[in-house]
């Protein structure tokens, strides 16, 4: 896919503060709730009152940690056809579902054209529109890269200047003593890992010409690519590299692994916000010694499932969706625009390692301060080049069921899991069986 820059140059010159004073106000008549997810808080806090006007306050509410308890708040609230669920923090997988459910107001006309421009990465575009229709605004895209100390690559004789696959990563880490962290306790980060294997090997869970066939999507796990992502989940439950808390992995639990007490690090995937806490944690438990260590931190695109394929980065991060029961309806949607503005994108990067979904905030002067700009350069890449999980208005059960037979890590094999994870899910979208 083409990277889109022909509005680049316009919006980069236009960061900093102005456009958000001009959101600002003091005082208002009506209330607009903001539900948001937890990171981020302080910077959301500050856009929420810097968007607000004469005519609105925006309030913040939080949800929240779970992405899948985020979705089941918020689904019911919705359900009961709740007027003051105005603005929400939404993770792109729930968009299709509550689109589809009528949840959520489309952007129409030249507010449609606005939220989705040239300028948007194609990753965080697609995951915002449902059947044609603007349903959300993307607030800052997220991917995950592959992190690494440079000594442990250099020893093994990695290049890491080249593509790596996993089978690749995973024998460098054992051969050097070094461990390779994932995502593996049984919810959704595990799920991602999965579909980035099977994407990455040229497949889909399911049909992607299908999938908003809702239940009468056609299921492909059950195929090459399914099995290749099975191997490469095998090989490293079976190395010497895995962590001792593999099956329970998540997103944290191998940070501290990249700098442990003893020992040559890690080669970890995981999302963008692992720089800004390596940066912040210089000097202090679990992070680098110091400077010269946090130098050592490299960083590479997504690891390969198969040699000949390029890798799918998982493409995540937030979109705001507005509820389609509120009553004041224009002031919600202004407010949307506001919050998802360049300057607000910049803000969330900065502050706190939330990266944007347009292009030009990346090309900004208040990014390449923050960023080394190679780093920069692959995090727009992997958003624009990554993969999304099924787009499916039934995805939470979708999730499920694939945790449910890929948990534990440990079982997983080539042979019987992609055929079993088939057959499950199949019957859960038939609803022959329950999850």
């Amino acid at each position: 896919m083409q990277r889109r820059r022909r509005t680049a140059a316009a919006m980069a010159t236009a960061m900093g503060a102005g456009l958000l004073a001009a959101c600002g106000g003091g005082g208002s008549a009506t209330t607009l709730n903001w539900y948001i997810n937890p990171d981020g808080q302080e910077t959301l806090t500050a856009l929420a009152e810097e968007c607000s006007t004469d005519d609105y306050d925006i309030a913040i509410q939080l949800l929240p940690t779970s992405a899948t308890d985020q979705r089941t708040q918020l689904a019911r609230r919705l359900a009961a056809e709740d007027g003051s669920t105005n603005l929400m923090s939404l993770d792109p997988v729930f968009v299709p579902e509550f689109a589809n459910a009528g949840w959520l107001a489309p952007f129409e006309g030249d507010q449609a054209d606005e939220v989705i421009d040239d300028d948007v990465l194609s990753g965080a575009a697609e995951s915002a529109v449902w059947q044609d229709e603007v349903v959300a605004a993307p607030q800052w895209g997220n991917t995950q890269v592959l992190w690494f100390r440079r000594s442990l690559a250099e020893a093994a004789g990695l290049d890491m200047e080249q593509p790596v696959t996993w089978e690749e990563v995973i024998e460098a880490a054992d051969a050097e003593g070094g461990s390779v962290g994932v995502q593996a306790d049984r919810y959704e980060a595990y799920v991602v890992w999965i579909n980035s294997l099977i994407l990455g090997a040229g497949g889909n869970i399911l049909d992607p010409d299908t999938v908003e066939d809702g239940r009468d999507a056609e299921v492909t796990i059950d195929s090459d690519a399914g099995r290749e992502a099975a191997r490469v989940i095998q090989t490293l439950a079976d190395s010497g590299a895995t962590q001792p808390d593999f099956t329970t992995s998540n997103e944290g639990t191998s940070l501290g692994q990249m700098y442990p007490a003893e020992g040559p690090g890690q080669f970890m995937v995981n999302w963008t916000f692992a720089y800004k806490n390596y940066e912040d944690t210089v000097g202090q438990p679990g992070g680098p010694a110091d400077e010269e260590a946090f130098e050592d931190l490299g960083w590479a695109r997504y690891p390969r499932t198969v040699e000949d394929e390029p890798s799918r980065p998982p493409v995540g991060g937030i979109n705001i969706g507005v509820g389609a029961f509120t009553e004041n309806l224009e002031h919600a949607q202004e407010a949307a625009l506001c919050v998802t503005s360049p300057e607000a994108q910049a803000q969330l990067a900065i502050n706190d390692g939330l990266m944007p979904a347009r292009q030009s905030v990346y090309d900004s002067s208040e990014l390449q301060d923050a960023y080394p700009a190679e780093l920069l350069e692959l995090y727009a890449e992997s958003i624009e080049e990554g993969g999304p999980r099924p787009r499916s208005a039934f995805y939470s059960q979708i999730s499920s069921a694939v945790q449910s037979v890929w948990h534990s890590p440990t079982g997983v094999t080539p042979d019987s899991t992609p055929a079993e994870s088939a057959d499950f899910l199949s019957a859960i979208l038939r609803q022959e069986a329950l999850l």
